[in-house]
């Protein structure tokens, strides 16, 4: 391991790249920390122990990295383009000319990541609005705990310096995360919710153990080591369909004749169903915020507020489990996949070309995706169960919090190998 560091810094490119990727994250951080003005520094206070205590709030302030309640320049951080380019995948599959952008190529990418952009902008425009005013209301995690006013002076043009302010910052956000994708090591959107989630991991800690002890501290840490493993054990897992190619004479040449195989991931989804569904969940609080119903209002108070009861707890899993096979649906089409495996001459073997091979794949997918969409249930509860047991508030270890971080961490350490591996020096993952 040792040597592999001192591999990694030896090769000039390398090392600037990852240097360029460390003073990004810095700059990120930064930003995460400054408040945007006319913010009253005591209502953000409250608003940070409000999201203490879990829930919704607490889930969209982790992948700010607390930046969200402290109302800080950086304060949607890399969620809206997150959410535009799900939007994006999501319409081309009902849009053609998105579809037909996709099969483009360079070309078509660059006009997607184009609309993305322009989507990204319109999202932090009424998301910066949207929180600007319900955190003003004291309004904190869908009930009513402060009546302190987080805007010094709620008129138009304050509000609109902090929606401004906060916009800009989530461009500035897109535009690091592509800088360090083309100039730095990893994707650039994921490393910078990689060190959001990674950020807020010592103060937990330290949450943990002053509220819990010593006992229930070593507890959440084996508990922790563990999610680790079952992540890592997962992330690798795939199912590999092979498919072999016929020989075919071209003039004097044979081409053909390889095998290959298809890989099939047993979490096809990655973490994108628990992002679908917290946002699901965030629906009801925002509805019970706008129409004074009280049967809404108490209904979405008690159960849908804070995730330490049943009702929480099951809605929550089972949305966990719809939406990872609804997104495995979308991003991986059998038929496709079977069209293009009969025009390149290929074949499963056992398995007709065309509709046997679609329907092949598919009963392959749907068996696979149903272990995976438990695990990322599992992953996701068990944290929102201990904190039902022993009462935690600020729980370090969250699902997805380390499903995040390890996947990041695997993909990052994969190009690092790469280059290495290019250089004739021997990887972390060797």
């Amino acid at each position: 391991m040792l040597s592999s560091l001192k591999n990694m810094f030896k090769v000039p490119d390398l090392r600037n790249k990852i240097m360029f990727t460390l003073f990004v994250i810095m700059l990120y951080r930064l930003g995460s920390n400054v408040t945007v003005p006319g913010i009253d520094f005591e209502a953000v206070q409250e608003l940070q122990r409000s999201a203490e205590r879990g829930g919704v709030l607490g889930f969209l302030n982790l992948f700010s990295g607390g930046a969200l309640t402290q109302m800080a320049v950086f304060a949607l951080g890399i969620m809206p383009y997150i959410t535009s380019s799900i939007i994006m995948q999501l319409l081309a599959v009902v849009i053609p000319k998105i579809e037909q952008w996709q099969k483009q190529g360079a070309v078509g990418q660059k006009k997607i990541t184009q609309w993305t952009r322009y989507m990204t902008v319109g999202l932090a425009i009424l998301q910066a609005t949207g929180i600007t005013y319900q955190f003003n209301n004291g309004l904190l995690g869908g009930s009513e705990a402060s009546n302190a006013s987080l805007v010094t002076k709620f008129d138009v043009p304050h509000v609109a310096l902090i929606v401004l302010t906060i916009t800009a910052g989530t461009a500035v956000v897109m535009w690091m995360g592509e800088l360090i994708t083309q100039r730095g090591i990893g994707n650039g959107m994921s490393i910078l919710i990689f060190a959001n989630v990674v950020s807020r991991m010592p103060a937990q800690l330290g949450n943990v153990r002053a509220e819990g002890g010593n006992v229930v501290f070593a507890l959440v840490m084996l508990m922790g080591v563990a999610m680790i493993v079952a992540i890592v054990f997962v992330e690798q897992g795939q199912r590999r369909i092979p498919v072999q190619f016929a020989k075919r004479v071209v003039g004097r040449r044979m081409y053909g004749g390889q095998s290959t195989y298809i890989p099939l991931k047993v979490n096809q989804a990655g973490v994108i169903p628990i992002i679908f569904a917290s946002s699901v969940l965030y629906f009801p609080v925002l509805l019970s915020n706008v129409v004074p119903w009280k049967g809404v209002v108490d209904f979405t108070n008690k159960y849908l507020v804070q995730p330490d009861n049943f009702v929480y707890i099951t809605v929550y899993g089972l949305m966990i489990i719809f939406f990872t096979y609804f997104y495995t649906a979308i991003t991986f089409n059998p038929q496709q996949q079977a069209d293009i495996i009969r025009k390149q001459g290929g074949f499963i073997p056992g398995i007709r070309p065309g509709p046997p091979t679609e329907r092949y794949l598919a009963t392959i997918l749907n068996r696979i995706t149903l272990p995976g969409s438990l695990f990322l249930a599992a992953i996701a509860l068990l944290p929102e169960i201990a904190l039902a047991i022993y009462d935690i508030k600020g729980f370090p270890f969250g699902g997805t919090t380390i499903l995040i971080a390890v996947g990041v961490a695997l993909e990052t350490m994969k190009q690092i190998d790469s280059q290495l591996m290019m250089r004739n020096y021997e990887g972390f993952l060797a």
